[in-house]
């Protein structure tokens, strides 16, 4: 594991780029796990015999441990080492990866995609703090460009990847995993070194860290399968009050901590409360565009996965083209516009995919796909850039595990929501068979429900960009806070 072996001028040496080198092997690997993933469910819902609940745990369950973990993560990561946990992160997800191929049934896979959501959170939490510790401000947005542009290529790869590697049996898209975290962990192991000297008083709030998982938990179960169901089942109406009582009882926990998990007072910086809402608004509208599509190539139209993971590669050549892009702007003109119109983009794409029917011609969802991935590409990096240039350097950990507990909690209300709403239109089991591809495409029944459901997941996103949109314009000039930091030093020596 990484230490504070010696001081490293990351501005003018090459070791800020080797950073880059190794976070960016991480958001490669979990890039492409989740485009693989998704793309292999059908395949694991027929090779497990398993149903939608247990395919949306799949899915959700190593996201939910994740978004629960990664401030833990991240102020763990403050007090012990952003380089140690970041190599544990590597450690941890391949050993799970391997567990997760080895699974027999659902339940073994669920539970070890829950083992691979702590390597997750490890990882997450870690990479954006050590790439801002090692950049200098004017070069910090290009630098978050690239490594957006590598989850891009990964989200590219991803399907397409998923589709070959599906063909071999599901079980290989995390055997895959394998060589890429060995490689992480020996890179980081040997490269990384310790930029900020940590606080050792550990201290884990786990009141706040069980309030906020039975709220997100509860929100995520009552979206998902309030339409399956019935809205008015016990259980799913006790997920929405699980969801309705935490929340206010987590905030009121982590203003009187004096450890808290969510430190609030970072948000009183309007720029970082307005960067993550919008993070969080834009996961909500774009993160389950994907699972959508896999529903409507591999079931409604009944391609087979080679075919639909090609077909969705226009969804990340947006975003892989212009985040390096994007984030240079950024460095040079802030990043508020940038942000803004990437969120009304972004929604526009949205908007365009309501159209598609079963006939439509491809390279109208090709199209509609490349602007969501334009969107998405000119609002990342700078969001990014802007939410963590403001943190202080003792407390990127939290401020990067913030932004990714909002993100992937967006995430995971996409996902849910996305189900809920599908799953809402059909008979479950007409479902699960245009899913699996046990029924061809619309042969023998009506796909109209399915299609109206489809439109409207994509309305709901385009209804979250608009609000992201709008809360990304209240968040006042780009800043940094080294900017801060010598303003008011320059000001008595009389420099403006």
């Amino acid at each position: 594991m990484s230490t504070l072996r010696h001081p490293v001028d990351s501005a003018a040496s090459s070791y800020r780029w080797w950073v880059l080198a190794v976070t960016s092997v991480g958001a490669l690997m979990a890039s492409l796990t989740g485009g693989t993933l998704i793309i292999a469910l059908p395949e694991i819902l027929r090779d497990l015999h398993t149903d939608i609940f247990s395919l949306l745990w799949i899915v959700v369950g190593y996201t939910l441990v994740a978004t629960v973990l990664v401030l833990n993560a991240g102020r763990i990561a403050d007090m012990v080492g952003r380089a140690r946990s970041y190599t544990l992160g590597f450690v941890i997800f391949t050993a799970a990866s391997i567990l997760c191929a080895l699974a027999p049934d659902a339940t073994q896979l669920i539970a070890w995609r829950l083992v691979q959501g702590i390597g997750g959170a490890l990882l997450m939490a870690n990479a954006t703090a050590l790439v801002t510790d090692a950049f200098p401000r004017p070069e910090l947005g290009k630098a978050l460009g690239i490594n957006a542009m590598v989850i891009g290529a990964g989200a590219i790869l991803g399907p397409i990847l998923g589709g070959w590697l599906t063909g071999y049996g599901w079980r290989t898209i995390f055997w895959f995993n394998v060589p890429i975290g060995l490689v992480g962990a020996v890179a980081a192991g040997l490269i990384l070194v310790e930029q900020v000297q940590h606080d050792k008083r550990i201290e884990i709030d786990w009141l706040g860290s069980i309030l906020y998982f039975v709220g997100l938990m509860g929100l995520m179960m009552a979206l998902a399968f309030g339409g399956v169901y019935g809205w008015t089942t016990w259980w799913v109406v006790g997920g929405f009050l699980a969801f309705v009582v935490s929340a206010p009882i987590f905030l009121w926990v982590e203003a009187h901590h004096h450890a808290p998990l969510l430190d609030l007072s970072l948000f009183r910086d309007r720029l970082f409360a307005m960067g993550n809402l919008t993070g969080f608004l834009n996961a909500i509208a774009r993160n389950g565009v994907l699972f959508l599509l896999v529903f409507y190539l591999q079931g409604a139209r009944g391609e087979d996965p080679v075919t639909a993971g090609l077909m969705l590669a226009p969804l990340a050549i947006g975003l892989i083209v212009l985040s390096p892009i994007s984030g240079v702007l950024a460095d040079r003109y802030g990043s508020r516009a940038l942000a803004t119109g990437g969120m009304v983009i972004t929604g526009l794409g949205l908007a365009g995919l309501m159209t598609l029917q079963t006939d439509t011609p491809y390279w109208q969802l090709a199209f509609w796909q490349l602007v969501v991935g334009a969107g998405s590409g000119i609002f990342n990096s700078p969001n990014t850039s802007a939410v963590m240039g403001v943190v202080p350097p003792n407390k990127r950990g939290v401020g990067a595990g913030t932004r990714m507990m909002l993100m992937q909690s967006g995430f995971v209300v996409s996902i849910a929501l996305a189900i809920g709403l599908v799953s809402a239109s059909m008979d479950p089991r007409v479902l699960v068979a245009v899913f699996s591809g046990t029924q061809i495409g619309g042969q023998g029944i009506s796909l109209d429900p399915f299609m109206n459901a489809l439109h409207l997941a994509f309305l709901a996103g385009v209804v979250a960009s608009a609000l992201g949109a709008a809360a990304s314009l209240m968040r006042g000039e780009h800043r940094s806070y080294e900017g801060a930091e010598k303003r008011p030093a320059l000001e008595r020596e009389g420099v403006s």
